[in-house]
């Protein structure tokens, strides 16, 4: 299975994303010129090698009308460093999603490609939507709304859909420490709209770097593109990327990006168990919650009998085996259990795999199940949910409708 393993150890831009990415092609320099060709207002692509702590690697930097922005300082109680790359510079923009939306439909690329960018930036107005509590609607992007950030993410999407991975495994996210000096004055780091993006993303900040290592741009191309979390797993490397940050630390500011293959016809796996009969719902809830955030694959519970016929709960945890100790010491830490069991097996898994259709209500997703003789595909729930709202249609009606589409047009072109 083809795979990429994204390292963020420095965290992730939207930059040094795409700078790692054309490290893998075998001729950057050609793909660069792809991207020039996209068409992106006032925008140049421009690619460099660059060093960071004696470890080459790609730097592709965003010419606005010829010029490239510089960012502005984070704020510390320490020496001023700097952000991890250019979001925070024209604080004076205000693009809304409407806006957005014409940008990329006179871009130059496929429609799968378009749609991408779309819903990015579909998280990034959600994002923002949850931090000031207004609708979509009414979001106006400051710095991710800007001409540099746009061209990031456009530069992400063209190059994953180039690069075609089956799969793509994502490190925990180093977001870094300090505050940022952004549009909205001095925030922490993560900012709000990042630390949303990245619910459910095992992440980390850092005691060492006062400096904002990952974007919203960055955490919310890899809430779109990540298939898991993890460490790096057994594969064969074919090719490996590095996409330099723009500012330098004791440590080599870069995402690192590895490209090979991996087998996934058996993975071992832990399943952590243990039985409860006193706490509550909403508490067996939470614990619930914090395992997923931990690392867990799959936290479930089934009633039991217990003791002298006491109504309980097997509570199951299953993760991998490098996520062992740390969920053992959550599942203490959130429970009331005195003991865990522990079984090692073998888990075997289908692959997976978006596809697209275009429908009378715009492109939904298609959630494939491939591998062992088996083809399955279901609509993506998020793509109909967002149509029955704007419809008024019920979300029953509409995955009837939209099926007998799908089923129809191949028909037609098996004639």
């Amino acid at each position: 299975m083809k795979t990429l393993y994204i390292e963020c150890k420095m965290g992730i831009a939207g930059d040094m994303f795409a700078s790692a990415l054309l490290d893998l092609f075998e001729d950057p320099e050609s793909v660069v010129r792809a991207l020039n060709d996209i068409g992106i207002p006032k925008v140049r692509f421009e690619l460099a090698r660059v060093q960071r702590c004696h470890i080459e690697g790609n730097q592709l930097s965003v010419l606005i009308d010829g010029m490239e922005e510089i960012s502005n300082d984070i704020v510390d109680d320490g020496p001023h460093m700097h952000s991890q790359d250019h979001e925070h510079e024209h604080s004076h923009a205000h693009t809304t999603i409407y806006d957005i939306e014409e940008i990329i439909e006179e871009l130059n690329i496929s429609k799968e490609i378009k749609s991408d960018i779309r819903e990015i930036y579909q998280l990034l107005a959600e994002a923002e939507s949850s931090v000031h509590g207004e609708p979509v609607s009414q979001i106006h992007f400051h710095e991710v709304g800007n001409f540099d950030a746009i061209a990031d993410i456009t530069a992400v999407c063209y190059l994953m859909h180039e690069l075609d991975p089956d799969k793509v495994i994502v490190s925990p996210i180093n977001v870094g420490g300090g505050q940022v000096k952004c549009a909205h004055r001095i925030l922490p780091v993560p900012t709000p709209a990042t630390a949303f993006l990245l619910k459910g993303i095992p992440s980390y900040s850092s005691d060492r770097i006062k400096a904002e290592l990952c974007t919203p741009t960055g955490a919310a191309l890899i809430k779109y593109f990540a298939f898991d979390f993890g460490t790096q797993p057994v594969m064969s490397v074919s090719r490996i990327g590095y996409g330099m940050g723009k500012k330098d630390f004791e440590q080599s500011n870069c995402v690192r990006i590895m490209l090979g293959e991996i087998n996934e016809e058996a993975e071992r796996i832990v399943e952590l168990s243990c039985n409860i009969d006193d706490m509550t719902p909403e508490e067996l809830g939470f614990a619930k919650e914090m395992l997923f955030e931990t690392g867990a694959l799959d936290v479930y519970s089934v009633s039991a009998d217990m003791k002298k016929d006491r109504p309980g709960i097997l509570l199951t945890c299953i993760c991998r085996e490098d996520k062992k100790d740390e969920l053992i010491k959550c599942m203490f830490r959130h429970t009331t259990t005195l003991g865990l069991r522990e079984s090692i097996s073998n888990r075997y898994t289908l692959s997976r795999q978006i596809d697209k259709v275009e429908t009378p209500y715009g492109e939904v997703r298609i959630k494939r199940a491939l591998g062992y003789e088996i083809n399955r595909a279901k609509l993506e729930y998020d793509d109909l949910a967002g149509i029955a709202k704007r419809t008024g249609k019920s979300l029953i009606s509409l995955k009837k409708e939209i099926e007998e589409l799908i089923y129809d047009e191949k028909n037609n072109q098996n004639k």
